[in-house]
């Protein structure tokens, strides 16, 4: 049961984000440039991070809906979100990736975590500054996301399956005007 009350029938950060489309409306143009942004990450790569950093706050709902959306752009691929989720350093991604994981985990932990030799990993196995700054803003922005949805207890589907349809909807789709009645109800830019 939501701590406060909140348009019924919307899992997740939607009924919060519903709730207030005015705050809803920056917090998803920052989720289309993290994560659907021009950059030479892969969507799937960001949304793993995205994905695993939900994973290490323990936020259900942001884990399974962004594990949808990565496992869409990873061509179905459910079981490399679980390896990730479950120990990223063995998983069968690339080493690049892995050091990014390693980097968005430590961010997770607190930003003073990230060590020099974190970074000098990752630019050992090819991430450039823009990819190791990308990295951390989305682990940055998701800590914040899982909190929004989990300080307001927000309800959530239990079952994973029931994410496959949306997270393929925001991967096609994008996170620009993707809560119901948000769109709708912010008011116009000036």
């Amino acid at each position: 049961m939501p701590y406060i009350t909140l348009p019924e029938g919307l899992p997740g950060i939607v009924g919060p984000m519903a709730y207030r489309p005015e705050t809803a409306k920056p917090l998803n143009e920052l989720a289309e440039i993290l994560l659907r942004g021009a950059t030479t990450l892969t969507p799937g790569a960001r949304e793993l991070i995205a994905t695993y950093v939900s994973s290490q706050n323990d936020c259900f709902f942001c884990q399974t809906i962004h594990g949808a959306v990565a496992a869409y752009h990873l061509g179905g691929d459910e079981q490399l979100v679980l390896d990730v989720k479950r120990d990223a350093e063995h998983a069968a991604i690339s080493e690049k990736l892995r050091a990014l994981l390693a980097i968005a985990g430590k961010v997770q932990r607190g930003g003073k975590s990230v060590r020099p030799e974190d970074v000098e990993r990752a630019r050992r196995e090819g991430a450039t500054d823009q990819e190791i700054h990308d990295t951390v803003l989305i682990a940055a922005a998701f800590c914040m996301y899982n909190r929004y949805v989990d300080g307001l207890a927000t309800w959530a589907p239990t079952e994973p399956a029931a994410y496959r349809e949306s997270g393929a909807r925001l991967a096609r789709e994008g996170y620009v005007n993707s809560i119901p009645g948000v769109a709708a109800a912010a008011p116009a830019s000036s």
